[in-house]
């Protein structure tokens, strides 16, 4: 898959595509459906597949200060699409400019000039343009004169549930990785850094890794979740390894900074310095204050166990 920043990273040579547009944060399942037909509709026609998507999410800068929890990184999101059968992932980076854009001038600059799109696959709630004043009406007025086809998807449902970004994003927030995971159709990852902390956990008996994470990233709620640790060395590749996790602020130690640390299973390795990935599966517990040391190794004793036996290692 060919992967582009900016409409000046469009090869010379693109030739007619078949394009679908959208943040697609997260790559849930309603995502997934509106992939898949894009992707379906080129091979029925012979054309590549492109899909354009935004950077920074665009609510940061038409609400400063509102950027929404981020499900997946840019580099997971591409990752993520290219599994899908896309051909070619575009980041718009999204600035004030881009945000004045009208519609009209956005269908002929990005979907015509750039993308030379012969179709053109969007949710059926998909808005563009100045002002989100652009839909899907308006996008087919549009490619009636310009010359490509558009294609209005209903979104996917469960249950009288539509899933949306913000539907899992309530649910991660809330602490629910099980209904999360239903509705991304994998488990919620997260990504970062394993940097030093207090080494704490090694004291108690569980060394733990602990993470930086980007800003915005969708952390669950404060508790104790079973998990995978993804990790990709030389030496051994890539692994998912069976891990208990803890996200919060270590309240028997009358922290006051939210951490997000991993202790995994039956592994003693340093994992000091690298980018690793948290899948959660469960949540255990809430996050709680014990009144002394041995209680809260006690119930990490428990916590480890019922990971085990969740995650079958």
């Amino acid at each position: 898959m060919q992967r582009w920043r900016g409409l000046e990273s469009v090869p010379s040579g693109w030739g007619r595509s078949v394009v679908t547009v959208g943040v697609f944060d997260g790559v849930h399942r309603g995502h997934q459906q509106l992939i898949g037909r894009a992707v379906e509709r080129g091979r029925e026609r012979g054309l590549p597949t492109a899909l354009v998507t935004f950077d920074p999410h665009p609510a940061e800068l038409i609400r400063p200060g509102s950027h929404p929890a981020r499900l997946t990184s840019l580099r997971r999101r591409a990752d993520l699409v290219a599994g899908l059968g896309v051909d070619a992932f575009c980041v718009l980076p999204f600035t004030a400019e881009l945000a004045r854009t009208e519609p009209a001038e956005f269908a002929h600059e990005v979907l015509v000039e750039r993308l030379h799109a012969a179709d053109v696959v969007v949710g059926r709630n998909f808005t563009f343009g100045h002002k989100a004043k652009g839909d899907v009406a308006l996008l087919t007025e549009l490619g009636q004169k310009f010359g490509f086809g558009v294609e209005g998807l209903d979104l996917i449902t469960d249950d009288g549930i539509t899933f949306s970004s913000t539907y899992i994003r309530s649910c991660i927030a809330a602490g629910d990785v099980e209904t999360a995971a239903a509705a991304l159709g994998r488990p919620h990852r997260i990504e970062g850094v394993v940097v030093h902390g207090d080494r704490r956990g090694r004291d108690l008996g569980f060394p733990t890794a602990n993470l930086s994470t980007p800003p915005y990233t969708a952390l669950p709620a404060d508790g104790v979740y079973a998990g995978r640790f993804g990790i990709t060395t030389v030496k051994e590749g890539s692994r998912l390894l069976p891990a208990a996790i803890s996200v919060g602020t270590n309240p028997t130690f009358s922290g006051r900074v939210r951490s997000v640390e991993a202790y995994v299973l039956d592994v003693d390795e340093d994992f000091y310095g690298f980018e690793v990935a948290l899948d959660f599966e469960h949540r255990l517990r809430g996050q709680e204050r014990f009144d002394d040391v041995e209680s809260l190794i006690v119930q990490m004793q428990r916590d480890v166990d019922r990971a085990r036996e969740l995650l079958g290692g």
